[in-house]
């Protein structure tokens, strides 16, 4: 059931990205090259499956849940520059630097990045006052409040030795942020209670821990193949890790603790949120 709904979501959202006006200008190209060169897609899929779990229409909230894998694509194209992590390859194939520039690159996701606020001010969305909301909360989680200032917490953390609470900050910050305003958005587009939204807050807070965590530690035993991109870039970038802190198997309890609490943020959701619970435990499963 959860490889069938997860492919309807994944289906949902792959027709609309095909769907979006591609030029074949070179920015368009460097643009299309990434967003549409495979993924896992788990943040339009969270923001899916927040909607039907408060009982709305998933694919009323397609343009929103779009835009945030437009955003976190723009900051995949960035994080691979020489500026920032130097990586080659990114979902199994070159980099958007190596194919067609740093410049085009930079400007790709400059132009994804603007194009995400475009579709969330789709008309189609409805209810301004739930689209207001969302916009501010999007452009939150991917500002200096949120991912943007994560990373830079993370690049000032490399070399150093940092505390559990100090990663968990940047994380909250880095990963967590647009996979939290992810859920957020399909509860809050959908009409969802406030507890219900408040619910999906906080499994998504713990889910994007428990994802950060199992990317740390693929970065030490996963493969370059499987992975789509450098094992082990975190350790010879000295990055502070979950791993470098807590060792392989202190991060695997890590990981295992924040699954529990995404779990557990669900109880009041009953049968309303089966998929959501399988969405944990195939974060915790992943191999790449």
């Amino acid at each position: 059931m959860f490889k069938e709904t997860f492919q309807r979501y994944l289906t949902m959202i792959e027709e609309t990205l095909a769907q979006l006006p591609w030029d074949q200008d070179i920015l368009n190209q460097s643009m299309s090259y990434s967003l549409i060169g495979g993924g896992k897609r788990i943040r339009p899929v969270l923001a899916l499956a927040s909607a039907e779990a408060v009982g709305g229409n998933p694919k009323a909230i397609l343009p929103a849940a779009v835009a945030i894998e437009l955003i976190h694509t723009y900051s995949l194209i960035h994080d691979d520059l020489p500026a920032m992590d130097n990586d080659d390859y990114r979902r199994g194939r070159l980099s958007n630097h190596k194919v067609f520039g740093e410049a085009h690159a930079i400007l790709a996701g400059d132009a994804l990045l603007t194009y995400a606020f475009e579709l969330l001010a789709d008309s189609e969305l409805g209810q301004p006052d739930r689209q207001l909301l969302i916009i501010r909360e999007v452009a939150v989680a991917a500002g200096k409040a949120g991912m943007v200032g994560g990373q830079v917490a993370d690049l000032a953390g490399e070399g150093k030795i940092l505390k559990l609470s100090e990663i968990e900050e940047i994380h909250k910050a880095k990963t967590g942020a647009l996979l939290t305003v992810s859920a957020r958005l399909g509860g809050i587009l959908a009409g969802g209670t406030k507890q219900q939204v408040g619910a999906l807050t906080d499994y998504a807070q713990a889910l994007g821990l428990a994802f950060q965590i199992k990317d740390d530690i693929l970065d030490v035993v996963g493969d370059s193949e499987t992975l789509g991109k450098p094992a082990g870039s975190d350790l010879r970038q000295g990055k502070a890790t979950y791993v470098s802190l807590l060792g392989l198997e202190g991060a695997k309890r890590q990981l295992q603790a924040q699954i529990s609490k995404a779990l557990s943020s669900l109880k009041s959701f009953d049968k309303g949120a089966i998929f959501l619970n399988e969405l944990a435990y195939y974060i915790e499963q992943r191999q790449h």
